[in-house]
């Protein structure tokens, strides 16, 4: 799973899948975990910020969840097949260090 920006002139949604990968717009990542999207890029290449992708089962199948992590921030979208976010979500730990069970699947 990538966040990627949109170009000028190129029009994508804002979540695609293509060749089994996600790819979502930066710009949603960025305001979920409350960054600039600058910032965001800089955490991303320095590995501060981490995600994850869980594909949905049985009732939740066509689903997908993705979850993407700052030091102190989950950030949290779930979307269908088509790529259509159904679900926001964003918890802050304030001061406090994410615990390590949302650092995990299903966490």
């Amino acid at each position: 799973m990538k966040p990627i920006e949109k170009h000028q002139g190129l029009h994508m949604k804002p979540i695609e899948f293509e060749n089994g990968t996600v790819q979502i717009d930066a710009v949603i990542v960025a305001e979920g975990l409350g960054l600039a999207l600058p910032l965001l890029q800089k955490e991303m290449r320095a590995g501060r910020i981490t995600s994850f992708a869980e594909r949905g089962v049985d009732a939740d199948f066509g689903r997908h969840r993705l979850t993407f992590l700052s030091a102190h921030r989950r950030f949290r979208v779930v979307v269908d097949e088509t790529g259509t976010i159904v679900q926001r979500s964003a918890v802050d730990f304030g001061d406090s260090s994410l615990p390590k069970s949302v650092r995990k699947p299903g966490g």
